[in-house]
């Protein structure tokens, strides 16, 4: 019972999909119905992208360009800058975590030679908050878009028109709160990490199974080619990228298909749902992702409407919000509360202000662009 405790504590969301999926199977058995379940398409684009960017950073191809990008930063304001745009612009096709877990790290380091606690603090909130709207203006920007661009076949100038609009606003709103940082001097210089040539053939190799993976998500590859040639070419460069992929956020979108697929046959719990969401899909996906997040939140509302734009757009703008809105936005939170001086009340009383004040004006935005189609 300890460990599966500690097990839970460590993985809620997959925990509690789990719990949903066996609860909905007491009023489903299982049978037939429940191989047409699962979208096979987004769970091997997903896996196959994990893996593909697992390889990039294993070869060290996302520190080369920080710290390329980062020799010409002399003062707080444009470290922070630097940084801010590159979780925004890498997210787009690396995914927000991953932006994330690449950045953040550095974001501490750096701040630990420049000693400005308060700036730290914004840098790391800018951060999140611009990884995980960045990634939602592309398809393979994270996990909810993967899915929602297979499940309603939509094509790819519908998703970027529904998108652009509130992905370049929120571009200029970072920036502008990105000019609220100092203009001062750095105290240190950025760290440098200990750098290598980046190795030609694992990072042509990756790169191809990057490209692979771009054109199964745009339907140009058949996905059983994309899962076999990462598969094999994984294998030969370095098979110990197996480990590394996220098979407990795979594990949380089949129990949710589960949970989906079985509620959707109740008549009644179908009917309710779908009564809720008639018209209103913009604001329950966003507040629905402030208690379940927005990958769960869109599996499970993709059930109960035609409406994909409003969908798309609503658990998208929902990963602002709480700091569970976006499981990404943990991972920021996980790295600065164990950092040496963190003040983690400070920060979420800063990371709620900036998140809940986009999310406020984007959903104003997004709520007047859905009126105009």
């Amino acid at each position: 019972m300890k460990r599966f405790l500690q097990w839970w504590k460590g993985q809620p969301v997959l925990g509690i999909s789990l719990l949903a999926a066996l609860v909905s199977m007491c009023f489903v058995p299982p049978d037939a119905g429940y191989l047409s379940y699962c979208n096979r398409a987004v769970l091997i684009q997903l896996f196959c992208l994990m893996l593909t960017v697992a390889g990039l950073r294993s070869i060290g191809v996302f520190e080369q360009v920080t710290q390329n990008l980062l020799k010409r930063a002399g003062t707080v304001r444009r470290v922070g800058m630097f940084l801010v745009q590159l979780c925004f612009f890498s997210a787009m096709l690396v995914t927000n975590d991953v932006a994330l877990l690449t950045f953040v790290p550095l974001t501490l380091l750096l701040f630990q030679e420049i000693g400005d606690e308060k700036s730290r603090i914004w840098v790391i909130v800018l951060e999140t908050a611009a990884a995980n709207l960045g990634s939602m203006m592309t398809p393979v920007g994270n996990p909810q878009n993967l899915y929602l661009y297979a499940a309603y076949q939509l094509h790819t100038a519908d998703f970027f028109r529904t998108m652009l609009p509130a992905g370049v606003l929120s571009w200029l709103i970072l920036l502008g709160l990105s000019f609220l940082l100092p203009k001062t001097p750095c105290a240190g210089k950025p760290v440098e990490t200990a750098s290598s040539a980046i190795p030609k053939k694992p990072a042509a190799v990756y790169l191809l199974l990057f490209l692979a993976c771009l054109l199964t998500v745009f339907r140009v590859l058949p996905d059983w080619l994309c899962l076999l040639l990462t598969a094999v070419l994984v294998f030969l460069c370095d098979k110990k990228l197996f480990a590394q992929a996220d098979y407990c956020l795979l594990g949380t979108f089949v129990c949710f298909f589960v949970f989906v697929g079985n509620i959707a046959r109740v008549d009644v719990i179908r009917d309710f749902f779908a009564g809720v969401m008639q018209g209103r899909e913009l604001w329950v996906s966003a507040a629905l992702s402030q208690c379940i997040s927005n990958v769960p939140a869109a599996v499970m509302l993709s059930g109960f409407t035609e409406n994909a734009n409003a969908l798309l757009l609503g658990v998208n703008l929902g990963g602002l919000g709480t700091p569970i809105a976006s499981l990404a936005s943990l991972i920021s939170y996980q790295f600065y509360s164990k950092a040496v001086h963190s003040r983690p009340g400070k920060y979420l009383g800063i990371f709620s202000a900036v998140n809940f004040g986009m999310l406020a004006i984007l959903l104003a935005v997004g709520w007047l662009q859905l009126r105009s189609f």
